[in-house]
């Protein structure tokens, strides 16, 4: 089961010493089934031998009980900490384009709702043990009272588990229905908490939304999950309804069919109506263990598998920060994906461009030319699918791929503002200094590498990307349509002042922009149309 095999790769010695405390547990308490059994039948053992007997094993039950139940918490508690970081991990070493193609809606999910059960569903493993081996005691002590009857139950007992495990099967179908509506579900709750505003002005659409949207899948979700929970409770019942089948046939059929004692057949039904305390415990938790081996399955049918060996970044080779370079190349490379209709494939490229320090391209083309994907493959978060990218003649490849992306200092269009400089560590100072050139300073206050607040208008946080931006000091500089949510007066200080000054300190500058009253500042304007260059111009030498 994928449930165990996580168990045991996260933390391996507790869950077997709470597997161990659970069998000893149920080892325990099938003995004092024994041993009850044979107190009722007059067994020829002192009273001191008996009660002592007695409280031994009910001191090792309680002992063994508690230590079974304490480790598979901290099981339990250790694999929410360990999946999420793992998780995690394995989205910021997929490839971007995998992660864009499987959605945040389900990511969340994966991160939330499937951790979550997961780690609930480890909480009853210990509990199972227990059960388990309680079962198997009580199995051997049965079948040590009287081998026939043990046959007999043995043979009896297959129909009721089929019939089980066939409602079990049902209901595990229905349960990864509901899994499946669960990734719509959080789809939409993006949807409520993005498009608010939108949902606020428009209050057709907001029912729309609502009652098309939100509601059906919600009713989908809960009906399935319903007709699963009704199917389990169905199962369980029967499983408890077929055992007492079995004691009726043992009762009222078996004396008439064989001769029998009434002390083995006394034994052998207190028997088995105390196994039914361990059986409804297992009925009651095999649904949580089914929803986390779906919530696994989920998992790695997103292509981030948790029991992957490596990951991109454990792979990044350790190569020394290029200190300073000649050229960066571009040779033929190209990218295809599917359009927004399913038969239609837009495909960028094959591009030939070639970058110098202390240069100025401007990136410019109509809408969905491709210019955001063009900087995606240049920044190395796209893999071209034909071509090659050389930096001073070193090819790229997936061994330096990572290595590569550092070179790169980049404020993308759908940027994300973080609220504190993340490995930029003791350049309160120097930020402080950026935050004055960028007319922050009476809107942000920064201590400990930490911005006093983040809720600017869009053209203020793209400010404070670009002081992300100029305290990382790369050797290239990206700007995808940074200065379209700028006044006009910023707007100028961008195209006249900033780009100058990076490129006079060196710094090769990408920039796509439709501002072509601006284009004279740039030394070379690169134009797509519809993934193609359409020309590579020079503007001054």
């Amino acid at each position: 089961m994928n449930l165990v095999r996580l168990l045991l790769s996260t933390s391996g010695v507790n869950v077997l010493f709470a597997t161990f405390t659970g069998l000893l547990s149920g080892a325990s308490s099938a003995g004092l089934i024994a041993l009850i059994n044979a107190a009722l039948q007059g067994v020829s053992l002192s009273p001191a031998v008996l009660i002592s007997g007695f409280l031994g094993l009910c001191l090792l039950m309680f002992i063994s009980t508690a230590m079974s139940q304490m480790c598979i918490s901290r099981v339990a508690e250790t694999i929410i900490f360990d999946l999420r970081l793992r998780l995690t991990s394995r989205i910021l070493a997929c490839p971007l384009r995998h992660i864009e193609e499987i959605g945040i809606p389900r990511l969340l999910a994966a991160l939330t709702q499937d951790v979550e059960v997961i780690a609930n569903a480890s909480l009853p493993i210990s509990t199972i043990c227990v059960f388990a081996s309680l079962l198997l005691g009580c199995l051997a002590y049965l079948s040590w009272l009287s081998m026939p009857l043990f046959g007999l139950t043995l043979i009896l007992m297959p129909a009721g588990i089929l019939i089980n495990q066939y409602l079990v099967y049902q209901g595990k179908l229905s349960l990864k229905l509901a899994r499946e509506e669960q990734d719509e579900l959080f789809r939409h709750f993006r949807t409520a908490t993005e498009g608010i505003k939108e949902l606020k002005l428009h209050q057709q659409r907001r029912q729309a939304f609502l009652t098309e949207d939100l509601q059906t899948t919600a009713a989908k979700s809960r009906h399935y999950r319903i007709r699963a929970t009704d199917l389990f409770a169905i199962g369980g019942s029967w499983g408890l309804v077929a055992l007492f089948l079995l004691i009726g046939i043992l009762l009222f059929v078996v004396p008439l069919l064989f001769t029998i004692s009434n002390s083995i057949l006394s034994g052998y039904v207190l028997t088995l109506i105390f196994m039914l305390t361990p059986i409804r415990g297992m009925l009651n938790t095999l649904p949580e263990l089914l929803r986390a081996n779906i919530a696994l399955e989920k998992i790695d049918a997103l292509g981030l598998s948790l029991a992957a060996q490596h990951t991109e970044l454990e792979q990044v080779a350790q190569i020394p920060q290029q200190s300073s370079w000649r050229s960066l190349q571009f040779n033929g490379i190209s990218h295809a994906y599917r359009g927004e209709r399913e038969d239609s494939h837009f495909t960028l490229g094959p591009v030939d461009l070639t970058l110098y320090p202390g240069e100025i391209v401007f990136i410019v083309g109509g809408n969905g030319s491709g210019k955001s994907t063009l900087v995606k493959l240049l920044t190395g978060l796209y893999i071209p699918e034909a071509g090659t990218i050389e930096l001073d003649g070193q090819r790229i490849t997936d061994a330096n791929r990572d290595w590569y992306r550092q070179q790169f200092s980049v404020v993308f269009s759908d940027f994300h503002l973080f609220n504190r400089l993340l490995g930029l560590e003791n350049l309160d100072h120097q930020a402080q200094i950026y935050l004055k050139q960028l007319h922050l300073d009476h809107k942000i206050q920064i201590s400990r590498g930490t911005f006093s607040t983040i809720a600017l208008s869009q053209g203020q946080r793209k400010r404070l990307a670009l002081l992300t931006a100029y305290l990382e000091n790369r050797a290239i500089f990206v700007f995808d349509e940074w200065a379209s949510d700028q006044d006009p007066a910023f707007k100028k200080v961008f195209y006249t002042q900033i780009l100058l000054d990076l490129k006079q300190q060196g710094k090769a500058v990408i920039v796509v922009s439709h501002d072509d009253h601006y284009f004279e500042q740039a030394d070379r304007i690169l134009k797509l149309d519809y993934g193609k260059v359409e020309y590579d111009r020079r503007l001054h030498s």
